[in-house]
């Protein structure tokens, strides 16, 4: 079934993926015009619609979009047969501000000099365009009614997909 979101409700479900399934391919073009794809995490989705993500600020993913802004965003969890493709402009964000208001500790790993470290960075992604596929059962609901729809010869498998307008 075809459900396309607009405005509120749209960001409330792009929240609700993205914080769901959390680590995406993050796709950028390079100085060649190659794509380049790489799992980034996602830290928030905020009440915009722009999706954050940290980085460091000499990384290839930022020279990258300092030469393209243009990105991908592919979140994908399998198990749950949910899944989110989004295009949208980056923008590298060094405000210290917003970086200690978005930081937490599992940053740090990759920052150990936490929030004040001089190569720390955010992405900020603004969504252009974004298309989900979601289900509303659970695993073993979607394998009965795909058992089901042979033997029977009806369409049972559901879910649900369209564009979010945000």
């Amino acid at each position: 079934m075809e459900k396309n979101l607009q405005c509120t409700e749209a960001i409330q479900k792009l929240k609700e993926l993205v914080s769901d399934i959390r680590t995406c391919l993050f796709i950028t073009s390079g100085k060649t015009g190659a794509r380049t794809s790489r799992p980034m995490a996602a830290v928030d989705t905020d009440h915009l619609g722009n999706i954050w993500f940290f980085a460091d600020i000499h990384s290839n993913k930022v020279k990258d979009i300092e030469l393209e802004h243009f990105v991908q965003l592919v979140f994908a969890h399998p198990g749950k047969d949910t899944y989110l493709d989004i295009k949208g402009r980056a923008s590298i964000i060094d405000d210290k501000a917003i970086i200690s208001e978005k930081w937490n500790p599992m940053i740090k790993a990759w920052f150990p000099d936490g929030s004040d470290d001089s190569s720390v960075c955010l992405i900020k992604i603004k969504t252009d365009e974004a298309h989900y596929w979601d289900t509303n059962s659970t695993k073993m609901v979607q394998i009965l009614q795909t058992a089901l729809s042979i033997v029977t010869g009806k369409q049972l498998v559901e879910g649900v997909h369209g564009e979010l307008n945000v």
